[in-house]
This record gives structure tokens, C-alpha cells and sequence, in this order.
């Protein structure tokens, strides 16, 4: 089957540059003495999760119960829930996996979340595996990294729980997200944003070694985005305490995207994943633009923005190069639509294909039952999504 052959829209996977981005970050992971656990919520693919793993991926990050059901039904065993699961009914469906043989942990940010944890999974006869989510500057859920007494207070609760067994701390280092300061590259930015998130999931985890709730030798301390990772480095003089960061979470890094690009954590030639969408309509305005009607709307392309972004994804002049076109822009979209503007005239007709990388791969591929994976024109296999 080729390219050209599929319905619209569809999203892409470039076999190259997918096992190249794959070989890089576990290949980065080995040589920082880290464990990858990558995050799955990216391609929500089993098949992909088995070259990861046949690279030495060590368990999966997950986001959903969904997302820990359907990749243990695809045959893996050691899953982790990146959020604080509360739910009754989640957390049993949590505890029944584990009793058929899963290894399952999840995050805790509060003394109800544990005591809810502790209550379903001893109902279940089972123990469940928690890590204290930390926050560690982006905002989002955890106790935040500098409060000493609330972590200790949490690891009071989470260690004398009935059927909890505290295993470590996880951090997400959203922050190099955030784009540079006035005055600060993007490099510069992405590094602070990295040490930063490093230095305080330390913090966190020594807190809870000196108040005797987590043991330094064992204490599993796990770092999460795929643009600090690219920039992380150890502690100097090996971390704090003993402790050390055991293990990186990044998932977009099998993808890459135009928003990982505007920060400067990638090339647009190392993005694998395309949207190729269907020319239906073009009209040209008094002022000359001209404006490129697709059947690629914010359902596949998504309407997140981001840092350093300027529209909803980036135009392709040549997706087998890489190169973006110089002036077509995605300038806004609807359900089943997207609206693309070029100045001074655009170089599709009714029928032709538009390659657009999305501004992020995530959300992307959540709203697709399938991937392509393609090499050159040609699609050379067709992966399933699960848990949507």
C-alpha cells in the first residue's frame, strides 16, 4: 500500500527516523546509568512498546487505568501509573492486575489518596507499590519539593498503612515546557529546567530518607518529560545522601513534535510522526493569500500551543526531507478542518496531500484508532492504538 492510498486524515510513522530517536534515547539512558521507563501515553501502541523494550526499556509509564489494562493485556508486566489514582473503581482494577501477575505502582499526593489505596488493595489481599508524586516547580499535582514537614507527614501515613508500601518518589519536570526567560536561550533554558527538576526530586527524596520512610539504598527516584531528559546530567558527587535518580520517563521522544522542536529538544528531521491530511477546497483572498482547506482538523492536529510555537502544527514542503514551508502556516482549525494560509499562493489543488508535524504528538495519536508506519512512499505496517 502506499502513502497516497489511505483515507485521510492519517497519521505517519517514519520507520528511519522512529528507530533512530528509539536508539538514541535508550542509548543516552544506558550511558547516564538511568533506567527508561518510557511513557506509552505517546503512541498508545503495543508494538511500539516492544521495540522500546527490546531495547532495554525497563517497564512502562502509563496515564490512564485504561492505558495499564490494555498494555498488560499486550503481555506487559511492569506498568506505572504517573498520576494519583483515588478512584474505587480504578484502583480495584488496579489490584486485580496485579494479582494476575502485573506489576503495578501509581502515585500518592495526600493522606486520602493513600488511606483509599490501602482500603481497595487490601480488600483485593493485595499490597500496592506507591511513589510520592513531587512537585517540583510545574504547578500540576504533588507535594511540593521544598515542604519537608508534608513530606514527611505523607510518608508517615503511606508507612503505616495497612496494604501501601511507599517505594520511591516521581516528579514531572513540566517546567521545560515553559520556553526561555527574557535574556536566556533555549538551551539555557531547557538545562535550568533539567537541574532544576533533578535537585529538588532529590530534595524530596532525602526528606523522607532523614525521617525514616524511605531507605536511600532502594528508594526509586524517577524524573519524567522528554525535553529534560535530553538535557539531564547526574548530581554532582553522585547525589544527595546516596540517593540518586534511578529512573527517566520521557514519551515524546519516540515521536518528537513541532512543539519539542520550538523549544530546541529537536530537529523538525528527527519528528517521525506526520499527519497527512486531503486538500478539499483552496480560495484565494483580495490580499493575495491563499488558503488551503484540509480534511486535518484540531481531531488529529489538536489545537494545543505551546512555547516558541506560531500556529497548529508545522507545513511540510517535503515530508520525505523534512523541509517546512517557508511561509504556509496552520492559522487555525475546526472539528474536521483545517484552515492553511500562504501568502502569495500555495502550491496545492483539490485532491493533494498536506504533511503537517503536529504541535503535539500526544494528543495527536490519542484521537487515532491506527498508525502508519511508512518508509518513503510505501506503508509497511499498521499498528493499533489502544485505550482511547
Amino acid at each position: 500500500m502506499l502513502v497516497s492510498d489511505l483515507p485521510t486524515p492519517a497519521l505517519l510513522v517514519d520507520r528511519a527516523r522512529l528507530h533512530a530517536n528509539l536508539d538514541a534515547a535508550q542509548a543516552r539512558a544506558d550511558a547516564l546509568g538511568v533506567a527508561l521507563r518510557p511513557h506509552a501515553k505517546t503512541h498508545k501502541s503495543p508494538d511500539l512498546a516492544r521495540l522500546q523494550a527490546e531495547r532495554g526499556a525497563r517497564g512502562l509509564t502509563v496515564a490512564t487505568t485504561d492505558e495499564a489494562e490494555a498494555f498488560a493485556a499486550a503481555g506487559f508486566d511492569d506498568i506505572r501509573v504517573a498520576t494519583p489514582v483515588v478512584s474505587a473503581g480504578k484502583l480495584a482494577r488496579l489490584a486485580r492486575l496485579q494479582g494476575e501477575g502485573v506489576r503495578v505502582s501509581f502515585t500518592v499526593d495526600s493522606a486520602a489518596g493513600v488511606a483509599r489505596a490501602s482500603r481497595a488493595f487490601s480488600e483485593a489481599g493485595q499490597t500496592a507499590e506507591v511513589l510520592i508524586e513531587v512537585d517540583s516547580g510545574h504547578g500540576r499535582c504533588g507535594v511540593e519539593w521544598d515542604d519537608r514537614p508534608a513530606l514527611a507527614q505523607l510518608g508517615a501515613v503511606a508507612g503505616g498503612a495497612e496494604a501501601v508500601q511507599l517505594v520511591g518518589v516521581l516528579t514531572h519536570g513540566g517546567m521545560s515546557y515553559d520556553g526561555p526567560r527574557a535574556g536566556e536561550t533555549a538551551d539555557d533554558a531547557l538545562q535550568h529546567a533539567a537541574d532544576a527538576e533533578r535537585d529538588r526530586v532529590l530534595a524530596a527524596a532525602e526528606a523522607l530518607v532523614e525521617a525514616g520512610w524511605l531507605d536511600a539504598a532502594t528508594a526509586e527516584v524517577s524524573i519524567g518529560s522528554t525535553p529534560a531528559f535530553g538535557r539531564f546530567r547526574p548530581a554532582e558527587g553522585g547525589g544527595r545522601g546516596g540517593l540518586r535518580v534511578t529512573e527517566a520517563r520521557p514519551g515524546t521522544y519516540v515521536f518528537y513534535d513541532a512543539g519539542q522542536v520550538a523549544l530546541g529538544a529537536a530537529r523538525l528531521q528527527d519528528c517521525a510522526l506526520l499527519c497527512v491530511g486531503t486538500t478539499l477546497s483552496v480560495r484565494r483572498d483580495d490580499d493575495g493569500t491563499e488558503r488551503t482547506i484540509t480534511d486535518a482538523g484540531k481531531k488529529v492536529l489538536t489545537s494545543d500551543g505551546g512555547a516558541g510555537l506560531a500556529g497548529f502544527g508545522t507545513v511540510l514542503y517535503s515530508p520525505r526531507t523534512m523541509i517546512a514551508h517557508p511561509h504556509a502556516r496552520v492559522t487555525a482549525l475546526s472539528e474536521e478542518h483545517g484552515f492553511v494560509d500562504t501568502p502569495g499562493g500555495a502550491i496545492w489543488e483539490v485532491g493533494d496531500p498536506v504533511f503537517v508535524v503536529p504541535n503535539h504528538a500526544c494528543v495527536a495519536v490519542a484521537t487515532r484508532r491506527e498508525l502508519f508506519v511508512v518508509d518513503g512512499d510505501e506503508v509497511v505496517e499498521t499498528w493499533e492504538t489502544v485505550a482511547r
